[in-house]
């Protein structure tokens, strides 16, 4: 099945990346366009799913934006997590008819998709029976939360590559109480690859994972979707 990926250079506002996930959901939806997969980092940003809590943020709206730290309420599901630079998010808005109507399916690839860039890397990643996302032994490293609207998927997965982790110090990461964040730097160190490595592994196993030919553009501007664009 023949998809699209664009990729994003500058980290994109968290607003700014959600709109444009409901214009493409939309459009989407009535088949105006195949499959398509944003990948991108975000400015710093902590975002609640419909599982999230407000007494899992551990400062104040003041405090937040004095640290310059966004909020929001995300329709995704799952409960709380933190976005910066040095993280790829992973938005896929793809449909899921036929066989892969099954959320939990679809939960299934994500997680294989983050195991395999980390094996990819030399690190040994695992599932964690009960909760989603990727695991080291040195803490979560990749988290999910997505939401299926007429059977085509967005939001998605967050992977921790080289940010500041002191943004989930913040919050209650995933709502788990004493659980460490990790992120391939943790593990890695000074041999931690380079975001471009990362992302071209990413979307090669969520091609070869998600059974999707990918067609990759290098920015918005310059792929099929530039009308979509703010």
């Amino acid at each position: 099945m023949n998809a699209w990926a664009v990729q994003f250079n500058d980290p994109v506002p968290y607003q700014t990346g959600l709109d444009l996930q409901h214009r493409l959901l939309a459009a989407r939806q009535t088949d105006e366009i195949p499959d398509t997969v944003l990948i991108l980092q975000h400015t710093p940003t902590v975002t609640l799913g419909n599982r999230g809590r407000d007494n899992y943020l551990l400062k104040t709206p003041e405090e937040y934006k004095a640290l310059g730290i966004e909020v929001f309420h995300a329709e995704r599901g799952g409960d709380v997590t933190y976005h910066a630079p040095g993280q790829w998010v992973l938005y896929p808005i793809i449909h899921l008819g036929g066989s892969e109507a099954d959320s939990h399916g679809y939960l299934w690839n994500l997680e294989e998709v983050a195991l395999r860039t980390l094996a990819d890397f030399g690190i040994d990643g695992f599932r964690v029976d009960g909760k989603n996302g990727a695991w080291t032994e040195q803490g979560k490293l990749a988290a999910i939360g997505f939401r299926l609207k007429r059977w085509v998927s967005f939001h998605g997965m967050s992977f921790n590559v080289s940010l500041d982790l002191s943004g989930f110090q913040t919050i209650v990461p995933c709502g788990l109480v004493g659980q460490p964040v990790a992120s391939m730097q943790t593990v890695l160190g000074d041999a931690c690859p380079p975001m471009d490595a990362v992302r071209d592994r990413l979307l090669a196993n969520f091609s070869k994972v998600c059974k999707r030919d990918l067609e990759i553009f290098q920015t918005l501007e310059t792929s099929p979707l530039a009308s979509f664009a703010e």
